[in-house]
């Protein structure tokens, strides 16, 4: 049995983060588009949007087949049942590591949305004993997710060269990194 990560978490209040199922596919949809303008200068798979519902199906059931086998846990970030963006793990960072992404929608920045999420998906990543560091990244030109790593306690620790993926990006990776032993420290000065 594959070690699967997370596939729901109850957050503050209303909130709740939980993987996407084929029954979202059209609040997904009309969120994405919802979002598509404030989300183009810097995610790389918007550049695959606006989806059809068959194809928009296939993705979930793709992230479903991947999450089965112990792969990423791609999840919406739900706040009264509405929309209010999406966020995952991703073992793209190689042993002992996840990384966390978020997006928001429009309806709900500066909420302090991605910041609660990727603090929720940080305590779910060290809910694992072999996830011994999480790390966020970002380009260097989205000031805005550099608060959020900023927030929750996470150490830059680089900055490299990165291929160009969406047309905002300067090229340059900023990289953080929170280790087990640091969030235990601060954890409960960080969450609600």
């Amino acid at each position: 049995m594959p070690d699967r990560l997370v596939e729901h978490i109850a957050g503050p209040g209303e909130l709740v983060l939980r993987r996407w199922r084929r029954q979202d596919a059209a609040i997904l949809s009309q969120a994405v588009a919802d979002s598509l303008e404030h989300l183009r200068p810097w995610m790389p798979w918007v550049a695959q949007e606006p989806m059809s519902l068959e194809g928009r199906l296939e993705l979930i059931d793709r992230w479903e087949r991947e999450w089965l086998a112990g792969g990423d846990a791609v999840m919406g970030v739900l706040l009264g049942g509405s929309v209010a963006g999406g966020c995952g793990l991703h073992r793209r960072i190689g042993p002992g590591g996840l990384e966390i992404g978020y997006w928001t929608h429009p309806n709900f920045l500066r909420e302090g949305i991605a910041v609660t999420a990727a603090g929720l998906l940080t305590d779910a990543a060290f809910a694992h004993p072999q996830i011994s560091h999480v790390e966020i990244h970002h380009d260097k030109a989205n000031e805005a997710s550099a608060g959020i790593p900023r927030k929750l306690g996470f150490r830059f620790i680089r900055q490299v060269s990165d291929e160009r993926q969406a047309p905002a990006e300067l090229w340059i990776a900023y990289e953080w990194r929170l280790t087990r032993q640091e969030w235990n420290r601060q954890r409960p000065l960080v969450l609600p």
